[in-house]
């Protein structure tokens, strides 16, 4: 079966305008033309959707059937057209991203090259911020797009699934956890913490761990990002829990190790987060859907 998009389009106009003839002058088409097409899709269909007389034509059940699914399949492809038209003149736009460190260290290097090589117009400013801002800023439109961990950040938000990470305890390479492959994080709990800073989610979710383990989280000193925290791991000054990914880039070159966290917090969902999806602007929503491909979820969802 194929169906012909502007004969859908003439049967639309005549079942709104009520007569062939008045849909013809709607679409700038001799009557006889669109009769033609409506004969047509009726053959397509193998259904009658008018019956004609010498008093004019008349709608039948199926053609009512037709019309919600004639308009949500025009619908369709008008958004298909306004999207790629996007890309054929050059899609345009600033797009404003809030993202955690975990997102920026781990993802949003090859995504964003990615997709800035397929619009490469669209400018998008990415700024990092912890989980709570992000939601905060997205709720009030400082932000268009954000990334950051799922949770309930008490703001109207709509989320999409991103990424999955996996946090690890990284340890000074001569350190006797070092040649462990996992570990429980009680067992780490006896030494000092090279602690991420205070409002962090890592922060807020390591205390919690310590708390449900019934011991203390040993906080020797909190810094604001992910090498630092590597730096200091390496001098010696204690264990710390980065993202997977995020911990490769810094044991190559210092003398820490990572290794894997046999928790189930340690398993992580990032999520996109916008406030009204619909009301994004063409680069924006372009560049949702990028993303949540990139992550390996369907663009509509």
């Amino acid at each position: 079966m194929r169906i012909d998009p502007v004969s859908l389009r003439l049967f639309v106009a005549v079942m709104e305008e009520g007569t062939i003839a008045a849909a013809a002058q709607r679409e700038h088409l001799a009557p006889a033309a669109v009769s033609k097409r409506l004969s047509e899709l009726e053959a397509a269909l193998d259904t009658v959707l008018f019956l004609r007389s010498n008093k004019g034509t008349q709608s039948t059940a199926a053609a009512h059937a037709l019309l919600g699914l004639a308009r949500n399949v025009l619908n369709g492809l008008d958004d298909i057209a306004e999207q790629m038209a996007g890309f054929g003149s050059g899609l345009r736009g600033h797009v404003r991203v809030f993202a955690n460190i975990s997102a920026i260290t781990q993802f949003l290097p090859d995504d964003l090259r990615s997709f800035m090589d397929a619009a490469p117009m669209v400018q998008v400013h990415l700024q990092e911020r912890i989980s709570t801002a992000i939601a905060r800023a997205v709720a009030d439109s400082t932000a268009d797009i954000g990334i950051l961990n799922a949770g309930d950040y008490g703001e109207p938000l709509g989320f999409l699934p991103y990424r999955t990470d996996e946090l690890v305890l990284i340890v000074p390479g001569n350190h006797a956890l070092a040649r462990r492959r996992r570990v429980r994080l009680r067992e780490a709990l006896n030494l000092d913490f090279v602690g991420a800073h205070p409002g962090s989610v890592m922060n807020d979710l390591l205390h919690r761990a310590a708390s449900e383990a019934g011991m203390p989280l040993r906080l020797r000193i909190q810094v604001s990002g992910y090498d630092a925290m590597a730096l200091m791991v390496a001098a010696g000054m204690g264990v710390g829990v980065l993202p997977r990914l995020s911990a490769r880039l810094y044991v190559p070159s210092l003398n820490i190790k990572a290794v894997a966290l046999d928790e189930r917090w340690a398993k992580r969902q990032l999520v996109l987060a916008v406030r009204d999806r619909e009301a994004l602007s063409p680069a924006a929503r372009v560049l949702v859907e990028h993303l949540a491909r990139a992550g390996g979820q369907p663009a509509a969802a």
